[in-house]
């Protein structure tokens, strides 16, 4: 069975211009990478999980926030290259990027060295415009980005 992820994409208008959050991974395997590294707000969840609930923990363990009283507008489902399987839905919000406090992951590093280090789950955020999110996003979840703005058209606050 697939792996399943759920997360949010953070939104704002500024000046009307639809602005989306971005994380970068943390860990020594992304440390240099970026176009296509970049990622909603995600994480993992079981089977059993309620994906929408997983998808609002994830966002405060990645980005240090927790959301509350928000109208989540569901933006569906997309497979990753990996298989993965992420579901995410789209909230209105704003996130100071300065702020990120991210969980933290063990891992042995270097390879082979018998040490273990601590890295954060996400190392960066970033406010973009949808253009450079479709740069910088893995390439599924670029289809998150497009329905947003499809559901803003819609609703008559894009043109």
């Amino acid at each position: 069975m697939s792996k399943r992820s759920a997360g949010i994409l953070l939104f704002r208008l500024v000046d009307g211009a639809p602005q989306v959050l971005l994380v970068h991974p943390g860990g020594p395997f992304w440390k240099n990478k970026d176009a296509g590294a970049w990622s909603v707000p995600k994480g993992e969840h079981g089977p059993d999980e309620d994906a929408q609930a997983a998808a609002i923990r994830e966002f405060a363990e990645e980005t240090g926030t927790a959301l509350t009283d928000r109208d989540l507008l569901p933006l569906g489902e997309v497979k990753q290259r990996n298989g993965k399987l992420v579901t995410a839905w789209a909230v209105e919000g704003d996130f100071d990027v300065t702020s990120l406090r991210s969980n933290e992951f063990e891992m042995e590093w270097p390879p082979r060295s018998g040490r273990r280090q601590l890295f954060p789950e996400v190392d960066r955020a970033l406010w973009c415009d949808p253009a450079t999110a479709r740069e910088k996003l893995n390439p599924a979840q670029t289809a998150f980005v497009d329905r947003l703005l499809d559901e803003l058209r819609e609703s008559g606050r894009l043109p």
